[in-house]
């Protein structure tokens, strides 16, 4: 009997056991997902295909339009649905078993999922395997077919702990020669998108000798994925060093007004926290924006920022804000850096 193992790459089983026989699963990953949970949840789609000996040429693969998207069809399902329904419903022309493969179906539209829900409880799942691949959620009717007639797995937000410790297995499984520093480099570099970090790995196999952070650095220039609540955390710490390369690594591809927009928001917060009289009263004037344990850990700081930081801490956003808005794109870069630095000054 083979069981899914739960690993470090955030594989998490929902069903408390997944049995040979089952050949409906739903991969679910977070709404967010990135290049690498995207890779982690196509590559658990593609194995469980191959632990039925199915080829991918056996799979039919439908890829769900946004919403709003797609062609009209006959009926109330799009056309880029309707492989489906022939599928399901009489299976193989040959008596041959097929595999159905859905990506996004987080997308489906109401009546798409009320059809597919009623072709899969009537479908023969002896003969045909179906995978249905989903960034957050699916809809219940869905789910509840999934815990009648099949399983369910999950993968979990990747941060740059698992991405590291994804890189170290990565890096002894294709016998690399890769010092630390250059695996830190690469991390620099891509963050938590393991497909890039793949691609890059099977680049730098060709190197002859040792792979240094100076090779790692010059080769790959971008990283696309750097969330600004990095540099607001780096900046809390008083961590003047990691807030530059953060943002260094985020205004590759990252607007100044958003990194801005991310300061005042994080300003925000903190001036919240330091009126408000206690913590429930400090959430309900938040209103919900950000989890229970962002707010819990901006009230925890409360006391450590004074009043007159926040005060400088907003007028140096007010002017940033004016250098962007009206100043030559050769004054962002300087003016965004003397920005973090005071940041880090006025939080740390």
């Amino acid at each position: 009997m083979w069981r899914w193992l739960v690993t470090w790459l955030g594989f998490s089983v929902v069903a408390s056991d997944y049995l040979e026989a089952v050949a409906l699963l739903i991969v679910s990953g977070p709404s967010n997902a990135g290049p690498g949970e995207r890779e982690q949840m196509l590559d658990a789609a593609n194995q469980h295909f191959m632990k039925t000996n199915m080829t991918r040429e056996q799979v039919v693969r439908i890829d769900v339009p946004g919403r709003g998207g797609g062609e009209a069809g006959t009926g109330a399902i799009r056309s880029e649905l309707e492989p489906m329904i022939p599928l399901l419903q009489s299976g193989s022309l040959f008596d041959e078993p097929e595999g159905l493969e859905i990506v996004d179906a987080q997308n489906l539209q109401k009546a798409e999922v009320d059809a597919l829900a009623e072709l899969l409880e009537d479908a023969d799942l002896i003969k045909t395997e179906v995978v249905l691949v989903s960034e957050g959620s699916l809809a219940k009717p869905l789910v509840e077919v999934a815990k009648e007639r099949g399983s369910t797995l999950s993968v979990k937000k990747m941060w740059e702990r698992q991405a590291a410790q994804w890189l170290d297995a990565e890096v002894d499984k294709r016998e690399l020669k890769i010092d630390k520093d250059a695996q830190k480099a690469l991390l620099q570099r891509f963050g938590t998108d393991t497909a890039s970090m793949g691609n890059a790995l099977d680049q730098l196999a060709e190197v002859q000798g040792k792979v240094t952070s100076e090779l790692v650095l010059d080769w790959f220039k971008n990283r696309p994925d750097e969330p600004t609540w990095q540099i607001t955390d780096a900046i809390s710490r008083g961590d003047v060093g990691l807030a530059l390369r953060r943002l260094s690594d985020f205004l590759v591809h990252g607007h100044p007004l958003v990194y801005l927009a991310a300061l005042e928001s994080d300003l925000k917060r903190r001036a919240l926290a330091a009126a408000a009289p206690d913590q429930e009263t400090f959430k309900d004037w938040m209103g919900g924006k950000g989890s229970d344990r962002q707010l819990s850990r901006v009230w925890s700081m409360r006391g450590r920022v004074k009043e007159s930081a926040l005060r400088s801490a907003q007028e140096a956003l007010v002017r940033a804000d004016r250098v962007i808005k009206t100043l030559p794109e050769e004054a962002h870069r300087v003016t965004l850096e003397r920005l973090t630095v005071a940041m880090c000054r006025w939080y740390g």
